[in-house]
């Protein structure tokens, strides 16, 4: 998994750490290696970082984060599911998965919440009624 700038750099970040840890990888080995997690346009960043402006992998790991910030991801309220609709045109299923999708964004989410947002948004109204009147 290469970082190309577009997703979130934490999740990389952790990812790579992770790898170096199990390994018992060294400081100095983390900061070598990091590059390989990096693809154009992130490792031209990297390689313009002025010789010995790294001392420990802290160092990589905050200039990497401070170079990518815009793309960190933010939780979502609950409330934003109340925007996840069914269309005429969207079949149920393809609905179910968009849903799934946004309550993965979503901290903390309540199932009763979450159960009362899918039934809201959904078309189906026979696919609703057995959600709403399943004993769980």
């Amino acid at each position: 998994m290469k970082y190309d700038g577009t997703k979130d750099p934490q999740e990389y970040l952790t990812a790579f750490e992770a790898k170096m840890n199990l390994e018992g990888a060294t400081d100095t080995v983390q900061c070598r290696a990091f590059p390989v997690i990096l693809s154009s346009p992130t490792i031209k960043w990297f390689n313009v970082l002025p010789n010995r402006s790294i001392a420990s992998f802290d160092d990589v790991s905050r200039k990497f984060m401070a170079q990518f910030p815009t793309w960190i991801s933010k939780t979502k309220h609950p409330i934003s599911l109340l925007g996840v609709m069914q269309w005429q045109d969207k079949p149920t299923r393809k609905y179910l998965d968009t849903f799934n999708d946004e309550c993965l964004t979503i901290d903390r989410l309540i199932n009763f919440v979450a159960n009362l947002y899918l039934t809201n948004g959904l078309m189906n109204e026979d696919f609703s009624k057995h959600l709403t009147t399943k004993i769980v």
